[in-house]
């Protein structure tokens, strides 16, 4: 499978957001790695199913982020549209388009979740955190397997 450049991503894409909607160097693992095992940084549409962009959000968890948080959260919205290029909100199919607006939705989503983030060099613990957070419990991620691809996204 081909992709994108990880460290060029993780640079590029996930930086910005992360700096725009915070916090820190732990937020930028996890999303990194959260595309790494949502997407392996190739598939912009799920192959059997609604999900899309490189973080396959489905459009339902994209629009209950923007009906339910971001629409309180006036501050958090004006950076994630500024960030993005975005002068309004747009439909969950801009995350197949617009590689930074998807990683800003994947932060919303991470945002909404109470627990702390865990350690920035912790790849089990990152993998455990996507799997509870994003993922779920009843998703088909496997925090243990997917441990090996949070540490490429911690190198990279």
């Amino acid at each position: 499978m081909s992709g994108l450049d990880l460290a060029q991503f993780k640079t590029l894409i996930v930086r910005p957001v992360v700096s725009a909607l915070g916090p820190g160097e732990g937020a930028v693992n996890l999303l990194t790695g959260t595309a790494l095992v949502e997407s392996g940084l190739a598939y912009l549409a799920q192959i059997r199913g609604p999900a899309l962009g490189l973080f396959q959000m489905e459009p339902a968890t994209h629009d209950d982020c923007w009906q339910t948080w971001l629409r309180y959260q006036s501050a958090t919205a004006a950076s994630l549209l500024q960030v993005c290029g975005l002068s309004s909100p747009p439909g969950a199919g801009a995350m197949v388009s617009n590689l930074r607006y998807a990683c800003a939705m994947a932060r919303v989503k991470y945002l909404r979740a109470p627990p702390s983030l865990p350690d920035a060099s912790d790849a089990a613990g990152l993998s455990a955190y996507h799997k509870q957070h994003y993922n779920t419990p009843l998703g088909a991620a496997n925090a243990t397997r997917n441990a090996a691809l949070f540490q490429q996204a911690i190198d990279a």
